[in-house]
């Protein structure tokens, strides 16, 4: 991944497919990830992969009220 112009990036669907691989290409590529999802256990798993502080886990529904509001 070449060179961003952002220090931090909010990235949902965090836990699978296109989401995971946008957050593990960015915090490869130093930018601050906030990854949200449903699944925490694989948010943490996706963050134990990572540059220690990489990745900040934000295990919430998107689908919830209470989830859009803690976002």
């Amino acid at each position: 991944m070449t060179e961003v112009a952002w220090r931090t990036a909010l990235v949902t669907g965090a836990s699978s497919g296109i989401g995971e691989a946008m957050a593990r290409q960015l915090a490869s590529a130093g930018v601050q990830v906030i990854a949200v999802a449903r699944r925490e256990d694989r948010l943490q798993s996706l963050a134990s992969r990572m540059p220690r502080g990489s990745i900040e886990v934000l295990p919430v529904d998107l689908t919830k009220k209470k989830g859009l509001a803690l976002v």
